[in-house]
C-alpha cells in the first residue's frame, strides 16, 4: 500500500498584503500530480487546512476541488483532520456530499465516520470514535487509521471523560490509542495514526513551533507528548502543525512531520518543501521518501550593507519573497525606499537598522529582533513594563490566548 502525507495547506493565508492563493493553486496542482504519477493508494491530510476560522470563498473552492481532483473519481480515499487553526464543524460541515467522492473529513477527536460504500469499490468497513478502516478497490488489504484531529483540553476532556487531572491527560490519551489499536489492528492490514498535536522523541531537543503559528495549548499542561505513546501495532505516524519537514522517530515508532507545502513565515526562510510518500505492508516497517515540491516562491531575508549592496542583491533574487532589513546610518528617504520598491516586486518588509548615531535626546535606537517567537518578545515586553519577568501562570495564560482567539 502506498500513501501520501501531506499536512499544513493553510488555504486563504496572506503574508503580511501579500496573497498566497496563487502560489497554493500552483503547489496543489503539483500534489495531485505526484499523487497521479505515484499511484498512490490513499491522501492522508493532517490538519490545517484552512488558515482561519472563517476562509475566504477562493480557499474554500480550492480545497474542495483539490481535494475531488485527489480521489481519483472515488478510487482513491483523501482523508483530512482539523488542525488548530481550523474550524471543527467547518471541516465536518460537507461530510454527506463528501464521502460521496471519496473525501473523509473528521474535526474532533471523538468524530465517528458513517460507514458507506461507492460504486468504485472504496467502503469504510468499520468505524469507532476516533478509528476508521477502509478498503480500497486497488489493494487486497485494509488500511486502518487512529484520527486525532487537533485537541484542547476541553475537547480531550471531553472525548475521554477525564476530570481535572491535567497531568494525567496525556497519558490518558496514550491509553486510548492503545486501546483502539489493540481492538482493531492486527497484521492483517496496514495501521497508521494521523494527529494534529506536538510529538517529539523523548530526550531530543524540542523543535520550534512556526513563528506566526497558533501554539498548540498542549495536552494536559504537558508540553509535548512523546513517541513512545505511540502504540507498536502503528506502522506509521502523520503529523500536523510544524512547518519544516522532518522525522521525529524511527522504527520501530516511525514519525513524521510533512511540513507545509509553502513557506508562510521569514522563520522558514529558504526552506525545502515536501511531501511524503509512504509504502506499507502489513506486518512490516513502513519505507518513507521525501518527494521535493517546487511550486512556491521562496522567502528570503537579506541583510544588506548599504543602498547599493541591496539593489545589486534585489537584482538577482527577483523570484522571491523578501525581507530586507538594510544597514544605514540615518533613516530611510522616502526616496531610497521608492527606490527599493521599485527594484523589486515581492518585498514583504524594508527594516532599517541604524548602526550608529545617537536620537531621540541621546538614547541609541535599538533595532528588535523579528525573528524570535512571540513568548520571547512578550517576556521582553513584559521586562520592559514591569520590571520582572513575566511568572509561569502569566505565561500559560498568554499561550493559551494564543491557542484559543479564534474559537
Amino acid at each position: 500500500m502506498k500513501l501520501l502525507h501531506t499536512s499544513d495547506w493553510h488555504l486563504g493565508k496572506r503574508l503580511d498584503d501579500f496573497p498566497r492563493i496563487t502560489e497554493q493553486q500552483a503547489v496543489l496542482q503539483e500534489i495531485c500530480e505526484i499523487a497521479d504519477r505515484e499511484q498512490v493508494d490513499a491522501i492522508i491530510l493532517a490538519g490545517d487546512l484552512f488558515d482561519t476560522f472563517n476562509p475566504p470563498t477562493d480557499a474554500v473552492d480550492l480545497l474542495y476541488k483539490t481535494l475531488k481532483r485527489l480521489t481519483n473519481q472515488g478510487r482513491r480515499p483523501v482523508i483530512a483532520i482539523a488542525g488548530n487553526h481550523d474550524s471543527p464543524d467547518r471541516i465536518e460541515s460537507p461530510d454527506p456530499l463528501a464521502r460521496e467522492c471519496g473525501i473523509i473529513f473528521a474535526g474532533y477527536p471523538d468524530s465517528r465516520i458513517l460507514p458507506f460504500e461507492l460504486d468504485s469499490g472504496l467502503k469504510v468497513l468499520r468505524s469507532e470514535e476516533g478509528f476508521l478502516e477502509i478498503q480500497m478497490p486497488d489493494t487486497d488489504v485494509p488500511l486502518r487509521i487512529l484520527l486525532t484531529p487537533y485537541a484542547n483540553e476541553y475537547r480531550i476532556k471531553t472525548w475521554l471523560g477525564v476530570a481535572d487531572k491535567e497531568e494525567e491527560l496525556g497519558l490518558v490519551l496514550r491509553d486510548r490509542w492503545s486501546a483502539i489499536a489493540g481492538a482493531f489492528c492486527d497484521d492483517r492490514g496496514v495501521n497508521i495514526l494521523a494527529t494534529h498535536l506536538f510529538m517529539v522523541r523523548r530526550g531530543d531537543e524540542l523543535p520550534e513551533e512556526p513563528e506566526d503559528e497558533k501554539p498548540i495549548l498542549h495536552v494536559g499542561g504537558v508540553h509535548v507528548l512523546y513517541t513512545e505513546m505511540i502504540p507498536p501495532q502503528i506502522q506509521y505516524t502523520a503529523l500536523g502543525h510544524l512547518h519544516r519537514m522532518h522525522r521525529v522517530d524511527q522504527q520501530p515508532k516511525m514519525a513524521y512531520y510533512s511540513g507545509s507545502p509553502l513557506s508562510y513565515s521569514f522563520a522558514e526562510a529558504n526552506q525545502d518543501k515536501f511531501v511524503l510518500v509512504v509504502e506499507a505492508d502489513p506486518g512490516m516497517p513502513a519505507v518513507v521518501r521525501e518527494v521535493q515540491l517546487s511550486g512556491g516562491k521562496r522567502l528570503l531575508r537579506k541583510r544588506a550593507e548599504g543602498l547599493e549592496d541591496a539593489l545589486l542583491w534585489l537584482s538577482d533574487h527577483q523570484n522571491a519573497l523578501v525581507e530586507l532589513t538594510l544597514v544605514t546610518e540615518t533613516f530611510l528617504t522616502a526616496m531610497e525606499r521608492r527606490q527599493i520598491q521599485n527594484a523589486h516586486p515581492g518585498i514583504v518588509a524594508i527594516i532599517p537598522e541604524i548602526s550608529g548615531g545617537d536620537f531621540n535626546s541621546g538614547s541609541q535606537h535599538k533595532q528588535i529582533d523579528l525573528s524570535r517567537s512571540m513568548e520571547e518578545l512578550f517576556r521582553d515586553y513584559f521586562r520592559h513594563e514591569k520590571g520582572q519577568d513575566p511568572n509561569q501562570e502569566i505565561m500559560d495564560l498568554f499561550t493559551e490566548i494564543l491557542s484559543s482567539g479564534d474559537e
